[in-house]
């Protein structure tokens, strides 16, 4: 039991240098959003003081400047609405490539993981275009395109998973009179909840944080934001810094509070995906 403890120790003590690594960039932003924007290049990792502390006045300028709301809304829109499609259609999917065990379902599958290596630079100039001529630079267009590009991961997910349910689940459900809609519903997808979890929290991390993908396609008139906080960036190196790093806290608070209540499911639903079958 000593010997267990002492070989813990060492661990213990890297995991929690690990940890204030992670978290020291996210404290940085935080004290520096409570700073006038001139003391935060000149003293940026010390806590603000009687001269330097702001109050909430870089929260309120980033606020008017960036239109803050109206970009949080049209980013939980799309964050909402794709990660919706994506889980539910990447599970239906991956249930009927497992099942059908064909050639078609075969090369299906690996088209969809092949998509998972393919660069977005090397894509993002002619679905721009494409998107611009299908009338999808808007919001609901932003979703169809999401769906698309993160079906591969989803996919590849979802479809380990599948492999570890046993048939004769499914098989019993035929005999009870269930057709493969009713099955999928009342019988496959609630088995696959830890894994439609996790892939709900990559992709709501990865949807929210993105900016090259709605820059690409919406631009200004439907401003997610990511791309509302990056135009607090003026011309020739101007940026109000102060209402930057108040936009940034405001960004990430959703994303953390989110990451934090469904963490759990990750580990168990990538662990489930990638090993079992």
């Amino acid at each position: 039991m000593e010997m267990r403890k002492s070989k813990s120790i060492p661990t213990f003590i890297l995991l929690v240098i690990l940890a204030v690594l992670f978290i020291a960039p996210v404290f940085v932003v935080l004290i520096n959003s409570f700073k006038g924007q001139f003391y935060i290049s000149d003293a940026p990792f010390s806590l603000p003081n009687a001269l330097t502390f702001s109050g909430l006045t870089n929260y309120l300028n980033g606020i008017e400047k960036t239109g803050f709301f109206t970009a949080f809304l049209y980013s939980l829109f799309v964050t909402v609405g794709s990660v919706l499609l994506l889980t539910l259609g990447a599970s239906m999917t991956s249930w009927y490539l497992i099942r059908a065990k064909n050639k078609v379902s075969t090369l299906l599958y690996y088209l969809f993981v092949f998509s998972m290596i393919v660069p977005f630079q090397m894509v993002m100039f002619t679905m721009s275009k494409i998107a611009n001529i299908l009338n999808l630079d808007n919001p609901l267009g932003l979703i169809i395109l999401y769906l698309g590009f993160g079906a591969g991961l989803s996919i590849f997910i979802f479809s380990g998973f599948v492999k570890a349910i046993p048939l004769e689940i499914e098989e019993a459900a035929v005999v009870d009179g269930c057709n493969p809609i009713k099955m999928f519903f009342s019988v496959i997808f609630p088995i696959l909840r830890p894994t439609a979890v996790t892939v709900a929290i990559l992709n709501t991390m990865w949807i929210w944080n993105d900016y090259l993908l709605p820059y690409l396609t919406v631009g200004n008139d439907y401003k997610t934001i990511p791309i509302a906080i990056q135009y607090l960036q003026g011309g020739y190196g101007a940026r109000d810094m102060g209402a930057l790093m108040a936009m940034l806290v405001l960004a990430i608070i959703p994303i953390i509070a989110f990451y934090i209540i469904c963490q759990k499911y990750i580990i168990r639903g990538v662990v489930a995906g990638a090993v079992k079958g």
